[in-house]
Formats: structure tokens, sequence, C-alpha cells
């Protein structure tokens, strides 16, 4: 049986869930692709950044990158096609898919949570819902703002989806990425994903710059820990995909 701590840090935007795995299949598994820990510093340091070449097929470049990196196909894919609409309605961002993959990791382990997988459909097995945000210690108090519509809690909000928003940000940054007319679902990677780009990019700018970049992941999560980690695995994700060719 898998024994795991869940921390939660308190941010602006959403919220981390952090797993510390006793298990050691579970810990042998999740180290399989290691990202060093980088010591950068912030507003000045820059992750590789590499955007999937115009023209390529999402899916065979994903089906290459996944296994490679540990990230799941089903989300890589979610991650580029975020980055590829990015491009395409908010050219000036320049975020890429590394910088999506490098939160996703953290907050959720790209939507495999506590045994969660990504459906073909991109939508999460499970919900992945973060723990009441009721003022204990170590998180803020933030009294309920859906009515529990989201993350089932009608006193306290919690995080929620892969990407760990809270309901207030969900609400107004979430987009359909399929568009199908149905609303939004943060149980869903694509929705997740691209939301988590249109946060990011209103956020941050041009995250080309360092100045840009660190502002955006600091809107996401105002921790140094937390912005070195997203660097140091949206660097070496970007690395990887250098080294395949």
């Amino acid at each position: 049986m898998l024994v795991a701590a869940v921390l939660l840090a308190t941010v602006a935007g959403a919220a981390m869930l952090v797993v510390k795995a006793d298990d050691p299949v579970e810990r042998e598994t999740a180290e399989r692709f290691r990202v060093p820990a980088l010591d950068v510093v912030p507003g000045t340091a820059l992750p590789q950044a590499r955007s999937l070449p115009s023209g390529s097929d999402v899916r065979l470049w994903a089906e290459k990158v996944g296994p490679a990196t540990d990230i799941p196909v089903r989300t890589l894919i979610a991650y580029v096609n975020a980055d590829l609409a990015t491009r395409a309605n908010n050219p000036g961002c320049n975020l890429t898919w590394a910088t999506l993959a490098g939160i996703g990791r953290v907050e959720s382990h790209h939507g495999h949570f506590r045994g969660t997988r990504v459906t073909d459909e991109g939508t999460l097995t499970k919900p992945i819902i973060g723990v009441p945000l009721n003022g204990s210690p170590g998180v803020q108090a933030i009294r309920d703002t859906d009515g529990g519509a989201l993350d089932g809690d009608r006193e306290w909000d919690r995080a929620v989806g892969a990407m760990q928003f809270l309901p207030t940000t969900w609400g107004k940054w979430a987009k359909r990425a399929n568009g199908d007319g149905a609303p939004p679902d943060p149980q869903n990677v694509d929705d997740a994903a691209l939301t988590a780009a249109r946060y990011l990019c209103a956020s941050g700018g041009d995250l080309a710059t360092g100045e840009g970049w660190w502002k955006a992941v600091f809107t996401y999560n105002k921790s140094l820990q937390y912005g070195r980690d997203v660097y140091s695995g949206a660097d070496a994700y970007a690395r990887k995909v250098a080294e395949l060719g």
C-alpha cells in the first residue's frame, strides 16, 4: 500500500500538491527520468525553451518524447496543444510546452497523482482535489467561493484538477480546449493545460524573458522552492528533447 504525505503550499491562483512517497516501487517509477534540482536565481535564469516544430505530428512526437521523460503521452499532447494554441492566439507570450510540463510535474505528476490516470479523451479517471483551505497550519484560509461546484466543498475552497487551480482563478481563466461548447473541466488535461497557459501569459507577459517567466510562475505559486522545481523540470524536459533530436 502506498503511504504518502500530501503537503499544500498557499498560493494566489493555484495550490501545489506534493507527494512524498515511502513506497520504494513508487519512488523508483517516479525517478526513472531524473530531474536535477537546479539552484537558479529567480528573475534572470531561463529554462531551455524549445517548442514543437511547426507541421510536426503531435501524437508521434509525444509517443517518442513521453517514454523518454516519464510524461504520460496523453498529458504531453495536452501540453503541446496548449503551446500551439498559445503561439497562434498570443504569440508574444512565448510559452513553451516544457514550462507547462514543469508545472504539471509539480502539481500532480502530470495527472497521475495517487493512481489517477488520463483517458484517451483527456479526462482524469478520478478527480484530483486538494485539501480544504481552512487555515490549518501551513494552509491559507479561503472560504468557499463556488458553492462546491468544482471541489465538492461548500465550506472551504480546494484546488482542483491536474494543474491545481483554485475555483475563482479557474472561473476567470478557464477555456474549453476542443471548442465543443461544453463547460471547461479542470479534471480534463486539455482544458487544464490551456487554462494554465492563458493564466501564465496574462501574468508574465513575455515568457521568453527571465523577468516574464519568473513573474508568471510566481503568480501561479509564490514560492522560491516551487519556482525552482518548475524551472528544473522545464529545463530537464527541453534538454531531453534536444538530446533526442
